[in-house]
């Protein structure tokens, strides 16, 4: 072997190995089959879940009213196919009749007779009591129940849990536990997802209210924490800033290269 080819070994030797270029791959067959199946999901799941749920309700009351309908009255008898949402239909009518019947003087004589009748019940009236006043207080127009979303330390001082303001706190409360000095409210801390709650009793100084719609607080709730409601702070924008007296400045100032054009004249 001659000294020619021993050199040029030793330079092939020597020069480094080209790097191995990396080939772009895009997404395959199985991967885009996979994007589309979970679009589809993401679609056409909740738009699925909330009809089931629609027409799980709408199937149950017309399972209780149907059978009372007379059979006179029932249009499915002279149908061939049967009207999904009658019930529903139906109670909506009669409970509307029945708030026209007791907003007149007879529906409120025969309503007062029948809450009197009630009232002397041991139990009924206690449960009776509870649901109507329950109702007027959240159906009122101007109720405050669940109009505020708060976070209150619970079950622990450093451990927040979110909870929605129900009202001011019984007199009884305020007077033993806070004084006159201080206002304690309720405020209801439900589960997740909200099936039940605990009542808290709190004074306000330890409530700490947040920018969020009662929907939102809902939706965290029931979400167990994985739907996160926007923001709604107000972002800050920031004034642009005046270059104007730096453009003076340099206007004052004379240009670096007649300084350095005079100074080698002088020389």
């Amino acid at each position: 072997m001659s000294g020619d080819q021993k050199d040029l070994k030793a330079q092939e030797k020597a020069q480094p190995a080209e790097p191995a270029r990396h080939r772009r791959e895009g997404i395959g067959f199985m991967g885009r089959l996979r994007a589309y199946f979970l679009a589809g999901i993401l679609v056409t799941a909740p738009i699925a879940i909330t009809a089931y749920i629609a027409w799980w309700f709408v199937s149950l009351i017309d399972g209780h009213i149907r059978p009372l309908i007379p059979s006179a009255y029932n249009p499915e008898n002279y149908l061939p196919f049967s009207i999904p949402g009658l019930g529903l239909l139906v109670v909506i009518v009669v409970v509307t009749l029945i708030g026209a019947f007791a907003a007149g003087y007879v529906g409120r004589l025969v309503l007062g007779l029948g809450e009197g009748v009630v009232g002397r019940m041991p139990v009924v009236r206690s449960v009776y009591g509870a649901v109507k006043q329950i109702f007027e207080t959240v159906l009122a127009k101007k109720s405050n129940a669940f109009r505020e979303v708060v976070v209150i330390q619970y079950p622990r001082p450093g451990v927040w849990s979110l909870g929605f303001i129900t009202g001011s706190a019984h007199p009884e409360v305020q007077l033993q536990l806070a004084g006159q000095a201080e206002d304690m409210v309720n405020v209801f801390i439900p589960c997740a997802p909200p099936t039940a709650g605990y009542l808290a009793m709190v004074p306000r100084r330890e409530v700490t209210a947040l920018n969020m719609s009662v929907e939102d607080g809902l939706k965290l709730v029931m979400s167990g924490g994985i739907v996160v409601p926007p923001d709604r702070r107000p972002t800050l924008v920031e004034p642009p800033a005046d270059h104007s007296q730096d453009q003076d400045d340099d206007r004052d100032q004379p240009d670096r290269k007649v300084l350095a054009a005079a100074s080698r004249s002088k020389r």
